[in-house]
C-alpha cells in the first residue's frame, strides 16, 4: 500500500499538465516553465511540456537540453513524440546546430508532410548544408512543381540568394535556365547578383535578357537603372527608372536613383523633385532626406536642409538598395 502511494505521488498531476499546455497555448510561456519546474522534471511528459515552453519563450538551448535526453523515451507514433521530435529540430537549428536538426526535421515532415513552415525550416537547412537536390525536393513539393523542373531549381536558388549562398545560387539558376532558357525572374535574379558583383556589363546583359521574357518586370528595370547608373550612363539610367516607376510608382528606389541621375546631369530642380517623391513614398529613408538636404544646402537654403539632416539623423540606415 505505501509502494502504491508513492507511485500515485509521483505521478504528474494531470491538472497541473493540462495548466501548463494552456499557459503554452496563451502565449505565456515563462509561467508555464515556473509551473513546470515546480514538478518532477525527469518524467518524459513535463520535460516534454517544460521542452516547448523554453521553445516558445526564445531559449532554444534549454528546450535542447531538456528535450534530448527524453526525446526517444516517447510512446513510438505518439503525438508527444512528433511535437518533441518537430521542437527539438526547430531548436537546432535555431541555435545554429544545423546538421544535426536535420534528421529531427525530416522524421517531422515525414509525419506532418502538409506543414508550410518545417518544409521552409528543413529547405533551409539543407541549403546550408550543401544538399542542394534535397532542398530541390523539399521546395518543389512546397510549391506543387515537379521535383526535376526548371521551376524547382529556381525555387531553390531563389532561396539560396535569401541565404545569401550567392555561388550555390548561381550555379542552380544556371540549371533552371538550362532547362528552361525562357524561365521568368531568372535573368533577373542573376543580373541582380552580378550586379552587387560589380560585374556590370554581364548584369546589363542579363537583366536585358530577362526583360526580353518580362517586359514588366519593374525591379528588373530598377536594377538595370542602377547597373546603368554605375557605369555613368545617365540617360540609359534615366529612361529604364522611369519604366520600372511606371510599373510600380510606390517604391522609393528607383526615385533615389533618378535624384543622382539628374543631379549628375545638372537638373538639381528635378532632382529635387525626385528624392521628395522618394520621401513621399518612404518617409523613414535616411538616404533620401541626406541626399536631398545636401542640395538644400548646395542651393543656399539652410533652414530646409537642416531641417533634412536632423531627420536623417534620427534614422536608421537605409537606402535605395
Amino acid at each position: 500500500m505505501l509502494l502504491a502511494a508513492l507511485l500515485v505521488a509521483a505521478e504528474p498531476p494531470a491538472a497541473e499538465l493540462a495548466a501548463a499546455r494552456e499557459l503554452i497555448n496563451a502565449g505565456r510561456p515563462a509561467e508555464a516553465v515556473a509551473r513546470l519546474q515546480a514538478i518532477d522534471v525527469t518524467d518524459p511528459r513535463v520535460a516534454l511540456l517544460l521542452g516547448v515552453a523554453r521553445y516558445h519563450s526564445g531559449d532554444p538551448a534549454a528546450a535542447i537540453d531538456v528535450l534530448t535526453p527524453i526525446v526517444d523515451k516517447l510512446p513510438a507514433g505518439s503525438p508527444e513524440l512528433l511535437e518533441a521530435t518537430q521542437v527539438l529540430g526547430l531548436c537546432l537549428y535555431l541555435a545554429g546546430r544545423i546538421e544535426p536538426s536535420i534528421p529531427y526535421l525530416e522524421r517531422t515532415r515525414a509525419a506532418a508532410p502538409g506543414n508550410a513552415d518545417l518544409a521552409y525550416v528543413l529547405g533551409m537547412a539543407l541549403i546550408k548544408t550543401g544538399q542542394a537536390a534535397k532542398a530541390r525536393a523539399v521546395w518543389a513539393e512546397a510549391f506543387g512543381v515537379g521535383a526535376t523542373s526548371a521551376a524547382a531549381h529556381l525555387l531553390t536558388g531563389q532561396m539560396m540568394v535569401r541565404a545569401e549562398l550567392d555561388d550555390a545560387a548561381e550555379a542552380e539558376l544556371k540549371q533552371a535556365l538550362a532547362k528552361d532558357p525562357r524561365l521568368p525572374h531568372a535573368h533577373f535574379l542573376l543580373g541582380q547578383s552580378a550586379l552587387f558583383r560589380g560585374r556590370l556589363d554581364e548584369s546589363v546583359s542579363l537583366l536585358h535578357r530577362e526583360l526580353e521574357v518580362n517586359p514588366g518586370h519593374s525591379q528588373a528595370l530598377y536594377r538595370l537603372g542602377d547597373a546603368y547608373s554605375r557605369q555613368q550612363k545617365w540617360d540609359d539610367a534615366i529612361g529604364a527608372l522611369q519604366r520600372s516607376v511606371w510599373i510600380n510608382p510606390f517604391f522609393s528606389g528607383p526615385y533615389i536613383l533618378m535624384g543622382k541621375a539628374q543631379q549628375q546631369k545638372g537638373n538639381l530642380a528635378a532632382a529635387e523633385a525626385m528624392w521628395r517623391r522618394a520621401i513621399e513614398y518612404d518617409p523613414n529613408n535616411k538616404g533620401a532626406h541626406y541626399l536631398l538636404a545636401q542640395l538644400l544646402q548646395r542651393s543656399g537654403r539652410t533652414d530646409e536642409a537642416k531641417r533634412e539632416f536632423e531627420i536623417a539623423e534620427k534614422l536608421v540606415g537605409s537606402g535605395e538598395r
